[in-house]
C-alpha cells in the first residue's frame, strides 16, 4: 500500500529519513468467510451466495488469533466474501480489540443496516472500508445487483454518523475510470475519511476480467488526478487520507510528480520512498483464507504456503523453504526484465508479482502493469517487454 497523504506531508513537514524498518509482524488480511451476497466482476476470491465447506470454526479462529498476537501481528483486517454474513463476526471482532489488534472491517456495505452499524460501533472497529466502483449505474453493473450503490452509500453515512472512521475503496478499470472525478468529489461531500484507489490485480474474477484493466495512459491520468486532489487537501489544511494499492510503481510516479512540482524536495522524498521500499507481499502483508490456507497476500489464492490447522501461522510465515516465500523475502528480490533494471527498484521493490505470474507463469518476470516508460525508470536500451492489450497477451519491442 502506498500512503499518498503521508508522503505529501513530507513536502510541507519533512521528517528524517532512515533505513527501511519492517513492523514486528505482518498486517493480516483475513477472509473469514467466502460467502457473499454479491458476485462482483473483480472479486479475487470468486465468492458467491452459497456456503463454502471447511471454513474455520470460531474456536479455530480464536486459536489462530492467539498465535498472531504472540507473533506480534499489529493489524487484523476482517474480510470475506462478506464478513457480515459470518454469525460470529462480532465475537471475533470484540476479541481482536480486546487483544490489542488494530481491527478493521472490509465490507461491501449492502448489509450494514442500522442494527449492524450499531454493533460495529459497539465493537469499536478502528476502520471500516466500503467498496464503490463509481456512480450508481456503474457500481450496480460491477456488483451485478441493482440497488447495491444506494445500500453501500447509506452504510457509509450510517458509519460516519456513528463516529466510525470510514473509507471508500475503488478498483480502477477502463470501464469505470470516467467515474473517478465524480467519486473524489463525492467523498468530500459525504465526509469520508479515507480513499483507497486499487489497481486491478489479476486474480479470481479480476483475472478473468483483466481485459478491462485500465490502459497505461488511463492509469497515469487517474494518478495525476489523485495526486493533484491530495495536494489540494494538503494546501487547504484539510486532512483526508489517500492511499493506493496493487501497483507499487505509484511511488515512482509520485517522485516524478514531485520532480516537476517541488524539485527542491526530490532528494528528500526519494530517500523517504526508499525507506518505504515498495511491495511487501510475503513480508509485511499476509493473508489467511476462509479454510485456513496462508497466502503471501490476498491475490495469491491459488498458491498456499501452508494451513493454520496443520502448522501455526508464525511457523508458516517464517518458512523460506517455499520458493515463492524465499523469493519474496529476498533482499533485494531478483526480478527479471525492465523491473530488475529499473533505477528505482529500491522504491518499488519489483511491483506486484501476481500480475507477472498470471500472464507469464513466472512470478519473477517484470510486472506488465508498470505504467512508466523506459526513460522514466532509467532503462536506456530497448528490449522485449511484456505488455497487456485489452483482449490478448502479446510481446512487443519497447522503444
Amino acid at each position: 500500500m502506498f500512503r499518498v497523504s503521508q508522503f505529501m506531508q513530507e513536502l510541507v513537514g519533512p521528517t528524517p529519513a532512515g533505513e527501511r524498518r519492517d513492523p514486528p509482524g505482518p498486517v493480516v488480511i483475513w477472509n473469514l468467510i467466502r460467502r457473499c451476497n454479491l458476485t462482483c466482476q473483480h472479486c479475487y476470491s470468486v465468492s458467491t451466495d452459497i456456503d463454502f465447506p471447511g471454513e474455520l470454526s470460531t474456536a479455530e479462529v480464536f486459536g489462530v488469533m492467539d498465535d498472531l498476537r504472540r507473533f506480534r501481528v499489529p493489524v487484523l483486517i476482517l474480510s470475506g466474501g462478506e464478513p457480515l454474513l459470518r454469525p460470529d463476526i462480532y465475537d471475533i471482532a470484540h476479541r481482536a480489540k480486546a487483544m490489542g489488534f488494530y481491527t478493521a472491517l472490509s465490507t461491501n456495505g449492502t448489509l450494514a443496516d442500522a442494527s449492524h452499524v450499531a454493533r460495529i460501533a459497539e465493537v469499536g472497529f478502528d476502520y471500516v472500508g466500503i467498496s464503490l466502483d463509481g456512480r450508481r449505474e456503474t457500481h450496480d453493473r460491477f456488483r451485478r445487483k441493482q440497488g447495491a450503490f444506494d445500500a453501500s452509500v447509506e452504510a457509509l453515512r450510517r458509519c460516519r454518523d456513528a463516529g466510525i472512521k470510514i473509507g471508500v475503496r475503488f478498483t480502477l478499470t477502463e470501464a469505470n475510470q470516467g467515474d473517478l472525478p465524480w467519486l473524489l468529489e463525492m467523498i468530500e461531500r459525504e465526509g469520508v475519511d479515507k480513499f483507497y484507489l486499487s489497481h486491478l490485480n489479476y486474480a479470481g474474477r479480476g483475472n478473468v476480467n483483466r481485459r478491462h484493466d485500465a490502459y497505461l495512459a488511463t492509469t497515469r491520468r487517474a494518478m495525476d488526478l489523485l495526486l493533484d486532489t491530495c495536494w489540494d487537501y494538503q494546501s487547504r489544511g484539510l486532512h483526508k487520507e489517500f492511499v493506493t494499492g496493487n501497483n507499487d510503481a505509484d511511488g515512482v510516479y509520485f517522485l516524478l510528480w514531485v520532480r516537476r512540482r517541488f524539485p527542491q524536495r526530490e532528494r528528500h522524498v526519494r530517500a523517504k520512498l526508499a525507506e518505504w521500499g515498495g511491495n511487501s507481499s510475503g513480508v509485511n502483508v499476509a493473508n489467511i483464507d476462509n479454510v485456513g490456507d496462508v497466502h503471501p497476500d490476498t491475490y495469491w489464492w491459488d498458491y498456499a504456503l501452508g494451513n493454520v490447522r496443520e502448522r501455526p501461522f508464525s511457523e508458516i510465515w517464517q518458512d523460506v523453504s517455499d520458493p515463492i516465500m524465499a523469493g519474496l523475502k529476498a533482499n533485494p528480490r531478483r526480478i527479471k526484465g525492465r523491473c530488475g533494471a529499473c533505477a528505482y527498484f529500491d522504491v518499488c521493490g519489483g511491483n506486484t508479482r501476481t500480475r507477472a505470474r498470471s500472464l507469464t507463469g513466472d512470478a519473477w518476470e517484470e510486472d506488465p502493469g508498470c505504467y512508466l516508460d523506459d526513460d522514466e525508470i532509467g532503462v536506456a536500451t530497448a528490449h522485449e517487454r511484456l505488455e497487456l492489450t485489452p483482449y490478448s497477451r502479446r510481446k512487443a519491442t519497447a522503444t
